[in-house]
């Protein structure tokens, strides 16, 4: 054998041993307490210098690993990080559990709660949307918050004019007026707002929704019957975020929205800042307008600042100016001409101050100090009628919060005020002042790994209506296989005022103010039970399913009726609304793709009239399909919402109908580009019934049921200048 054959035999020869003493392998991650696969969970071999990031099976895949005993180490946010030693080429894969890492970030730290503990430790049940899901929204809908609300189960967008588009939310049939609606805790958005609101709020700089159904009176006082929701803003991080997004519609639609946010040691900094121009639309070309025309400019600039790593203080002000014009199209665009005279217009300001400190005041126990002052003005014009006038309203709270291993205490104290002045001139003279003291004490404890007890009260004393003692109770049961359940209850109480959804139908026009010798404030009460099982199927699908059942009854109902003089006034109803119903949500995961399936059943009879009659406008059976697929490169979903008969006022039956809609979202390395098909079959009401009546110089608009702007079609950019990741 030559030298030349015999060397190359040993150098084969030593490659097949190298190979032999190098092995593959897979390191499976899963939660010790679900046995759920965690994405994103990082696996170092620190010796090796050699990490990976594990799948959606919670999979990290190495190759030629050295055999023999090797350190491992996997860390994942939130939990604890495990560290061991493990012998590389006894087998393939290898499985282990990480533990959660307590009152940390195991999952996502809600602050509806007023506490440290994450979802999975509350026993209050609070729904959770995320950045990733309120991305997709505002993609859908970048001008306002109503696409991530109408989506979710149980909840209904209600529009009560067809020239403003005025939108008010509903939780389990309830009206919106019982519905409080919180940015980063503060009550900004009641009153006189009403359904604007929910227009005047763009979703870019919000980095989380909370939701609670059922009475939350207790931690957030007066308002919240139906439940809440708390929009949570985005907070600067060390590295710089920029965020630009662009979206055109076929409706003639532009928006633009821009956020930034930077913090260094000291001082940190958020800016956003939203425009939106609508030019009035007109699908079913009847004359009259289906979406307004509307110019609106939004900022919202944070200043941060933090003198210490135990304490932080922000200040931020949110600024909105929103003109909005609808009606006959040929006066907003020509000016009045003959028939052409309807129109109805609203010209709003917001500005809104919020300072809050928190400071943790040793290792168990935190103070909390945060104020608002919150100045709305609006002017609503109709031929031959104008509403207008000035809202201010200011919130003060002191809150302490103790936790141990088993207890979270909260104690607090807060003062609300709230004034309605209206324009001197007007015929009807409905000013109206409320203060409102209160005090609460909320405690959680721990019976144990499975139980967990949530107990609270909240004294309230307004200086008109008196004192409201306000308890609550809540009990969590949970253990290792997935299942957990709550159950909860409380009282409820709203302050009356004029800014109803009736009211607001009729413009105000001819509705007495408040004669709060004659009204008692509205009470309620209400119950909430849930199940709730996660789990694998066949080990590469995840499945989860809640089933939520709930009563709620509202007392003193405040109820708008016509008089023998051409007037309305407010009274109280005689007898209780009750709301009962279920809610399912099913979710269905597999590698890349996501399945929601929801349905709502929702059953709100007004018992203070004969027959205990359904609750107008209020569907008993609502349900949802929403398939998404995302990976690094893609984001497509395709989404199917059924709406059940409903009941006009005057006791006419609706017809049912499926909205569906479209979404593709493409991510290149500093840029996402995306279509959007909003209710692409078109649906809306004026295919079942019409949406004007005449006579054409001064019309009638039939109560609305179903989308009124048909299909919208979108287009846009979102533009990441810091981003670093290479989608290409």
């Amino acid at each position: 054998m030559n030298k030349n054959l015999l060397s190359a035999l040993l150098i084969l020869l030593s490659c097949f041993y190298l190979k032999a003493q190098t092995s593959d392998l897979q390191i499976k991650v899963v939660t010790q307490t679900e046995n759920e696969p965690l994405l994103g969970a990082t696996v170092y071999f620190e010796e090796l210098e050699k990490g990976a990031i594990t799948d959606f099976e919670g999979i990290a895949t190495f190759t030629e690993i050295p055999n023999g005993n090797q350190v491992l180490k996997i860390s994942y946010i939130g939990f604890e990080t495990f560290e061991t030693t493990i012998d590389v080429g006894s087998k393939e894969v290898f499985e282990f559990k990480l533990e959660s890492g307590g009152n940390e970030l195991d999952e996502v730290v809600l602050q509806s709660s007023r506490s440290t503990r994450t979802v999975r430790k509350i026993p209050t049940r609070i729904e959770y949307i995320g950045a990733e899901e309120l991305g997709e929204k505002a993609i859908m809908n970048p001008t306002n918050i109503s696409m991530v609300l109408r989506e979710s189960t149980g909840i209904q967008m209600q529009q009560t004019s067809l020239s403003s588009a005025n939108t008010n939310i509903r939780i389990q049939g309830l009206d919106g007026r019982y519905t409080q609606l919180l940015r980063d805790g503060f009550p900004l958005y009641g009153g006189f707002s009403s359904g604007l609101s929910i227009l005047q709020i763009p979703p870019l700089d919000l980095q989380q929704f909370e939701i609670i159904k059922g009475s939350s009176s207790t931690l957030y006082g007066g308002g919240a019957i139906a439940g809440l929701v708390n929009m949570v803003s985005k907070t600067p991080d060390d590295e710089p975020a920029l965020d630009i997004m662009l979206t055109q519609t076929q409706a003639l639609g532009s928006t633009a929205n821009v956020f930034y946010s930077k913090r260094n040691e000291k001082f940190g900094v958020s800016l956003y800042g939203s425009g939106h121009y609508q030019k009035a639309y007109d699908p079913e070309d009847d004359g009259f307008s289906n979406l307004p025309k509307t110019t609106s400019i939004s900022f919202n600039p944070k200043l941060f600042y933090y003198p210490s790593e135990k304490t932080t203080f922000w200040f931020g002000l949110n600024g909105t100016y929103d003109d909005r014009i609808g009606g006959d199209i040929t006066k907003i665009e020509k000016g009045e001409n003959g028939i052409h005279q309807y129109t109805e217009e609203n010209i709003s300001k917001r500005l809104s101050s919020q300072a809050v400190y928190t400071t943790q005041l040793d290792s168990v126990s935190s103070l909390n100090i945060k104020n608002s002052v919150s100045f709305f003005d609006r002017d609503l014009t109709i031929p031959d009628f104008r509403f207008k006038g000035k809202q201010i309203n200011t919130f003060s709270e002191i809150s302490y919060q103790k936790t141990s291993e088993k207890t979270d205490w909260i104690f607090g104290a807060n003062l609300y005020s709230s004034d309605f002045d209206e324009n001197d001139s007007a015929p009807l003279q409905r000013d109206q002042s409320d203060l409102t003291y209160g005090a609460f004490i909320n405690n959680i404890y721990d019976f144990s790994d499975n139980w967990i007890l949530e107990t609270g009260l909240r004294a309230d004393y307004n200086t008109d209506y008196g004192f409201f003692p306000l308890p609550r109770i809540s009990l969590l049961y949970k253990n290792d296989d997935g299942f957990s359940s709550r159950i909860g209850g409380g009282l409820g109480y709203k302050i009356p005022d004029i800014f109803t959804e009736e009211a607001e139908f009729i413009n105000f026009e001819n509705v007495l103010g408040i004669d709060k010798d004659v009204i008692d404030a509205e009470r309620s009460y209400g119950l909430n039970l849930d199940f709730n099982y996660k789990t694998r199927l066949f080990d590469t699908f995840g499945f989860s399913i809640n089933q939520l059942f709930y009563v709620t009854a509202i007392n003193d109902a405040l109820l708008l009726n016509s008089t023998d003089n051409g007037l309305f006034q407010f009274e109280n109803a005689t007898d209780e609304i009750l709301s009962k119903g279920a809610e399912t949500n099913i979710k269905f995961t597999y590698k890349d793709f996501r399945w929601f399936l929801n349905y709502a059943f929702i059953d709100t009879k007004l018992n203070y009239l004969a027959g205990n009659p359904q609750k107008p406008l209020t569907a008993k059976h609502n349900a949802g399909s929403v398939l998404m697929y995302e990976s690094d490169k893609w984001r497509i979903g395709y989404e199917t919402f059924y709406t059940g008969k409903q009941f006009l006022s005057n006791g006419t039956e609706t017809t049912d109908f499926v909205t569906m809609g479209l979404l593709l979202m493409r991510n290149f390395k500093h840029f996402s580009a995306f279509v959007n098909f909003e209710n692409f079959t078109d649906r809306r009401q004026s295919r079942f019934s019409p949406l004007v009546l005449p006579p054409h110089d001064n019309p009638e608009f039939p109560e609305i049921y179903a989308p009124t702007d048909g299909l919208i079609f979108s287009v846009g950019l979102i533009i990441k200048p810091f981003g670093n990741e290479d989608h290409d």
